[in-house]
Parts: C-alpha cells; sequence; structure tokens
C-alpha cells in the first residue's frame, strides 16, 4: 500500500464531545457529523460516540441514512431541511428532527402526507443572512404550525456569523434577535455552535452543536485547540520515500521556485494535494519527521512533496512523516496556508485510508 494514512482516535473525539457537554453542565449536545464528520467518516464517529451523543447533526438526507444505518433510534437533525417537497416522507420514515428556514419549506410541510409527525426546528435569521425566517415571518411561521398534524415538537434554532470573534458586537445583536422570540411556546431552543460553546454561555439554551471542536480544531484564531483542552482527533501520516543531495544553486519541485542556499539534503514525502494537504502551503511550511519540524522544499505536487531535511538527524527511507496531528497542529497548518482547519480535514480525500484507534 502507498505509505499514507489518518488515523483517527476515537477516544479523542469522545473526549472532546464530552468537554463540550461539560462546557454547558444540564444542556443536550447535538454531535454534528456532516461532511463525513468533517472528513473523519462518519460511520466510524457515529458508532463511537453511540450511547455517548445526545443527538446527530447531518446536512443532508443521504448523510441522515447513513447516520441511522449505524444508529437506528439516535435524534437526528437534518440542519438545512427538505431541499424537495417528497423529502419530507422520506424524513418522517427516518423519524428525523427538520429544520424549516423558509417559507417554501413550511408551505411543502403543510401539504406533506407523512405517515408520523415530525420534529420542527424554526430557523430565525439573526443575523447571519444565509437561512431562516425574520423574527416577524418566524412568529407567523410559528402561528401556522401551531396544532398542525404534521408537527410534534416545535423547537427555535439559529446560527452565530462570529462567535469565532469574541468582541464582535454582531453576537449580542444576534442573542437579542433570538431572546425576542422567547415569549413563543417551543419545546427546545438551540443557538450555540463550536466557538459559542466554549466562550458564549449566554447562548448555551437547551440543545448545543459542537461541530468543529469535536475533532480538535479550535473555531479561534487566537486560541489553540490545546489551550481550550481539545484533542486532536486526525493525524496525516506519510513516509520519505526518497532521499537525496543537491548542490547549492539547485532547484527543487514544479517552476523550479525553491533554490538550496547550500548542499542541502531533501526527502520526498507520500501525500500531495490529491491527498487533501493544501497546495497552497508557502514555503517554510513544516511537516514532522523523529519528532522534529522540517520546512517544505518547492511547491506542493498531486501525489508527494519535498521537505529540507539538512538538519535533521540521520533519516532513512520509510521514516513516518507528519503532515498534521500532534506535532503539527491542524490550526496552524491552516493558517499558514491563509483557510481553516474545517477546510483543510473535510479535503482529505477518499484514497486516504482511515485507520480507526482507541487512544
Amino acid at each position: 500500500m502507498r505509505p499514507l494514512v489518518a488515523t483517527v482516535d476515537l477516544a479523542a473525539l469522545r473526549h472532546n464531545y464530552q468537554l463540550a457537554k461539560q462546557c454547558a453542565p444540564g444542556r443536550k449536545a447535538f454531535a454534528v457529523v456532516k461532511a463525513n464528520a468533517y472528513g473523519h467518516g462518519a460511520p466510524a464517529a457515529v458508532e463511537c460516540l453511540r450511547g455517548l451523543a445526545d443527538g446527530f447533526a447531518v446536512a443532508s438526507l443521504e448523510e441522515a441514512e447513513q447516520v441511522r444505518s449505524v444508529d437506528a433510534s439516535a435524534k437526528l437533525l437534518l440542519l438545512e431541511g427538505c431541499f424537495e417537497p417528497n423529502e419530507y416522507a422520506a424524513a418522517a420514515a427516518l423519524g428525523l428532527d427538520v429544520a424549516i428556514q423558509g417559507e417554501a419549506q413550511l408551505d411543502a410541510l403543510l401539504a406533506a402526507d407523512i405517515e408520523r409527525p415530525l420534529n420542527l426546528w424554526l430557523k430565525l435569521d439573526s443575523g447571519m443572512h444565509r437561512l431562516g425566517f425574520s423574527a416577524d415571518a418566524l412568529r407567523r411561521a410559528h402561528a401556522r404550525l401551531q396544532g398542525a398534524h404534521q408537527v410534534a415538537e416545535l423547537n427555535l434554532m439559529s446560527h452565530f456569523a462570529c462567535a469565532d470573534e469574541r468582541e464582535n458586537p454582531l453576537n449580542e445583536a444576534q442573542l437579542e434577535q433570538f431572546s425576542g422570540l422567547l415569549d413563543l411556546a417551543f419545546d427546545n431552543r438551540s443557538f450555540a455552535n463550536s466557538a459559542a460553546v466554549l466562550t458564549l454561555s449566554a447562548a448555551h439554551m437547551d440543545w448545543l452543536r459542537p461541530g468543529i471542536m469535536l475533532y480538535g480544531a479550535s473555531p479561534f484564531a487566537e486560541l489553540s485547540a490545546k489551550t481550550l483542552g481539545l484533542k486532536p482527533v486526525m493525524t496525516l501520516t506519510a513516509s520519505i520515500i526518497a532521499i537525496r543531495d543537491v548542490e547549492a544553486g539547485e532547484s527543487v519541485g514544479y517552476g523550479a521556485g525553491w533554490v538550496a542556499q547550500r548542499a542541502s539534503r531533501i526527502a520526498t514525502v507520500s501525500c500531495g494535494y490529491a491527498d487533501g494537504y493544501p497546495r497552497t502551503a508557502p514555503l517554510g511550511t513544516c511537516v514532522s519527521i523523529l519528532g522534529q519540524r522540517a520546512p517544505l522544499a518547492g511547491r506542493v505536487s498531486m501525489d508527494m512533496l519535498a521537505v529540507d531535511i539538512t538538519d535533521l538527524p540521520p533519516t532513512a527511507l520509510g521514516d513516518a512523516v507528519e503532515l498534521w496531528g500532534n506535532e503539527i497542529p491542524i490550526d496552524e497548518l491552516a493558517q499558514a496556508c491563509g483557510t481553516i482547519g474545517y477546510e483543510l480535514l473535510t479535503k482529505v480525500t477518499q484514497r486516504v485510508p482511515r485507520r480507526y484507534i482507541n487512544g
């Protein structure tokens, strides 16, 4: 096999979920496992959290079906609701909680002939301006749903735009919008994403929705995952597949953009952008070999990357190379590339095998 693996630590996943719950004693929490559990593998994540998580959250019926194949009875929230009218029957058959985020979805639901009523989550657009009802429109939707045979629970949810910026005034404005609807009768309320779970207790409500924090990455630019008490769940590991010496003045890689300033030793590593490692990683970005950092030498290729191992202890073919994990935090790499950990984790491609361990 090609020497590249994403090792997923299920004990770390459980730790991070429990940390989310500890941030808000007495609240319940949907473990967000959309996008194949942020690239970690949804079936394994659901099986790992089965019996521990209060519920799960996904983005589509296809993702819901995948969760149901592992856990037939868990509370399961469809975050964006149904995209077609005929999906309400499928949602009812799967026993889903379903978001309602606009008039078209509301009309389709009330016209649907479904075998059992649904737990509904009316979504307020409190300032994100992506999905959801205005406050006035949500009040009208609430009135229309009262007593409808399609409705079991009637719940309220919203989503923060800037919870990762702790001092952003929009956070307080969104909370005010949300609180302005609490005179209406709701069975449950949910607002807090990972950033709000960790630092905004006023948003904890009845149900939390931790996502990125479950996977050991920080939602904040200025607070590391380690500082927050999170454990990295995925470690991406490759191997050295070639070593060569280059003279001063010689270049490495596409475009000859890296030129040796001294006689150098270069290792070729079995990971590239087709595996999910970012092609945008700048020169100086480090990997970890034998517990020591080594910088990239040249552009990341489709299947390989090169690193300068001149200053490392003696290395050999087959030595392990950590691209991210315990030694190279995913958030550090993401910031160097001008992106976020969410993107890197979800872009680990299917050709990278996942190996599951328990601590």
